[in-house]
Order: structure tokens, then sequence, then C-alpha cells
């Protein structure tokens, strides 16, 4: 086959699978998606603190090299005492740097959480603390999830690492907090696993696509696959400056579809319409599209014959063309950028509900 060949045939299968790749409704809720992930992130983290043994620690860190947070480090740390006792601590504006220390309404929102003010509970020093036990693990585990998500501005527990360890600081192996990524390495034979698939080298082995897609993305995010950012959907989320692309892997057809909301809450009008014609009309590969109050960017990669470094650019694509498109469009429409802090939405009606981007 020739590379006219191969291209023609490359447009013609993705004018074929136009439907699947853009318009399905799973990927519009993207306020349900975050809502069932920091669920599960509860969830997970209830039942993990219910069975802590004494000594053990549990430190949870909002990452400051995804999050934009720079030198400011929110963590809060969670150590079991004897007979189920759990001290926790949340770190306060003392460990902050200016710029990034809480207002008045967000530690009063600590307050309101359960959280003691800095020197108040033995112990706490210049943090946050509060007292519990394992038998309150559900309610530990809402106050710390809605203070990393509400106070400290976690957009998503994916965003979230966790190391947890014993009274003699090793590590505990625990069940995964949801989408929160634990501190570990790759090892050697996911390394190896990562090489074979990114270089496209020959093997008798036949690895699942979508095994292949989170080595192939985890090899680029130079993590371990178990540590991607995945939802409830399945979806591996990237975060590119204010916006996020998600990787998703089809089984009929077998295809990768990496996709960005642009822009959430933005009119549909004949202008934005006419501004995505001539963008897509200038992009190599991809398209741009508007459903409803939502401004899509959609990129598909053939699982069939899957070659990694199609998927590779894909990636990189999209997620320099994301950042980019989010703030150009967001200043001339308007509408809410998925990180950007203080977008205002457009204009409407009260009794006109649009799902919105963030809790």
């Amino acid at each position: 086959m020739t590379e006219d060949q191969g291209r023609a045939g490359i447009g013609g299968e993705r004018q074929a699978q136009e439907t699947i790749l853009l318009d399905e409704p799973t990927t519009a809720d993207l306020r349900s998606k975050v809502t069932e992930a920091w669920r599960e992130f509860a969830t997970a983290l209830a039942a993990m603190l219910a069975k802590l043994p004494s000594g053990a620690n549990v430190e949870l860190t909002l990452d400051p090299t995804a999050s934009g947070t720079g030198d400011a480090v929110y963590s809060v740390t969670v150590g079991v005492a004897d007979e189920g006792g759990i001290n926790a601590l949340a770190v306060g504006n003392a460990s902050l740097p200016p710029g990034y220390r809480m207002d008045r309404a967000a530690v009063a929102n600590l307050v309101e959480l359960g959280w003691s003010p800095p020197g108040v509970v033995e112990g706490s020093g210049d943090q946050f603390g509060l007292r519990s036990s394992t038998s309150e693990a559900v309610r530990l585990a809402t106050a710390i999830s809605r203070t990393l998500r509400d106070v400290y501005g976690a957009p998503h527990p994916a965003f979230l690492v966790y190391l947890v360890h014993d009274a003699e600081d090793e590590p505990l192996p625990v069940e995964p907090l949801g989408t929160a990524r634990p501190e570990t390495l790759l090892d050697e034979e996911e390394v190896a696993l990562a090489e074979r698939v990114v270089r496209g080298t020959e093997s008798d082995e036949v690895i699942a696509l979508d095994e292949q897609v989170r080595t192939v993305v985890a090899a680029m995010m130079k993590s371990a696959p178990d540590q991607l950012q995945v939802d409830s959907d399945g979806d591996i989320g990237i975060r590119a400056g204010s916006a996020m692309v998600f990787v998703r892997v089809r089984d009929n057809p077998p295809l990768v579809d990496v996709f960005s909301p642009v822009l959430t809450e933005v009119d549909p009008t004949e202008q934005l319409y006419v501004k995505l014609s001539e963008l897509t009309n200038r992009m190599p590969i991809g398209r741009l599209y508007c459903t409803n109050d939502t401004v899509w960017a959609s990129i598909p990669v053939f699982g069939r014959n899957f070659q990694p470094t199609h998927l590779m650019l894909a990636v990189q694509v999209m997620t320099g063309l994301a950042d980019e498109l989010d703030d150009r469009l967001h200043g001339e429409f308007g509408g809410k950028r998925f990180f950007g802090e203080g977008d205002k939405p457009a204009h409407r009606d009260e009794d006109d509900h649009r799902t919105g981007m963030y809790l």
C-alpha cells in the first residue's frame, strides 16, 4: 500500500466512525464524571481508614506539578493511634507561600468541616488538627475529600498523590484510592513492556488494545500504567495547562479517541460555528465541534493494526492544541475552561440549566 492509499483509507474510515467519535452522551456530562470520581475516592478512603493498623500513616497531597500550584503543597496527613484513634493534620497558611494562602472563607470552611485551628489539637503545631477514630472512617473520609476538593482546590482526585506506610515507615499495600495516584515507581517489567510497545517491536505476544494504550500513555507521562488518571468510564485524563485531555479506547470498531472539552457553558452562536469550521479546516488531523454548550476537540487513532507512534502524535497534538485553543476561544466567546478559575459562563436565563464544569 502506498502512502497516498493509506491516507485515503484512513480518511474514509475516519468519516465512517465520526458519529461514534463525536456526539456521545457519556462525554457530555463532565460534572457527573467528576462527582463520581470524588465519590469513588471518598468511599475507597473510608474503607482503607477503617482497616489501617496502629502506627500506620497516610499522606495525601495535591500534586503541585499537575495542579499548577507551584511551590505550594496542599496536603492532609492521617495517623492511626492505639485503640483505633486517628489524628489528622491539614496544611495551614504558615506552610504556604504568599499568594497561595487561604483566605478567611477557606479557613472558615475548614472549621466547618471539623478541623480545629492550628495549635488547638495537641501536636498539630501550625497545621489544622482533627481527632477521629476508625469507627468514624466514613465521616472522616468525607471531611478529607471535601477539604482537598473544596478548600485546597483539587479539580479531580486524579491530581492527588498518596503514600501509605506502617509504623516502621515501610510501604503498606492498600487498595487503590479511586483515581488518586500512589507514590510508586515503574518496575523493570513495566519499563520493558513500555519500551516494547512504544517502539512497536514485533512480538508473538498478543497485547490487548487498552493495555497498549495505557502503556504508551504511561511511557509518555513517565509513569506506571496503574498510576494513570482513569475515571469510572475508563477514560485516561491528562492535564494540559488549563485544559484536560481524555483518551478513550473503543472495542467495536477498535478505535482510540483522544478528545478534550475545550470550553463549557458557551453560547453556540453562528460566529462560534464559523470559527470552529475555520480552525478545523486548518488542522492537519482531528476536528473541532460544538454540541449543546460544549466545544470539543477530537482526534481519532485507529485500533486495527495499532501504531503507538500515531497515538503519541495524537496526544502531543491534542495537549498542545487544547491548552492553546481554550484560552483563545474563551477570550472570544466566553464560557468556562476546564481549569480556568474565575471563568464566567455566558449569560443565560435562570431556568435554562446547563451542565457546568465544576462542582
